[in-house]
């Protein structure tokens, strides 16, 4: 396997972002011991814009729509959610932060920093520019 960079490299990216995610749970639930990576991004979406629709939420998250609903209904029970009918579409839902969700965002957004300054620590500026270009690439030509 080593002897083929192709994929090596393609392993070592799925092996880095599990790694990311490890730690990135692990530091979550040092806070909030009830909450996982994908409903944390959840919670952070919809805070930025409220008027995502579910689709464009899996999009965000990386997940099909079924996995999003079940994630929305933890979330509904776990009181960070509240689903409400929307009314000029009565087959959608506005999904709204309650104020144990806010605390929750409040509570984790140094949490999230910090992963992420030690997932890129050592990294200059133009290290992580070139990586974030190469990937992005790499996403371009699977999308193709």
């Amino acid at each position: 396997m080593k002897n083929n960079k192709t994929v090596t490299v393609l392993y070592t990216v799925e092996q880095t972002i599990k790694e990311y995610r490890k730690i990135a749970q692990k530091n979550i639930s040092k806070v909030i011991n009830d909450i996982t990576v994908d409903q944390c991004l959840l919670l952070i979406f919809l805070n930025n814009n409220s008027s995502l629709s579910q689709k464009e939420i899996a999009e965000l998250i990386f997940k099909d729509n079924a996995s999003v609903t079940r994630i929305i209904e933890l979330m509904v029970k776990k009181d960070y959610l509240i689903r409400n009918i929307n009314p000029l579409d009565r087959r959608k839902f506005n999904l709204e932060i309650t104020s144990k969700g806010k605390k929750t965002i409040e509570l984790l957004t140094p949490i999230i920093n910090q992963n992420r300054q030690t997932a890129l620590q050592g990294l200059s500026n133009d290290e992580i520019e070139l990586l974030d270009k190469l990937l992005t690439k790499i996403i371009t030509n699977c999308k193709k």
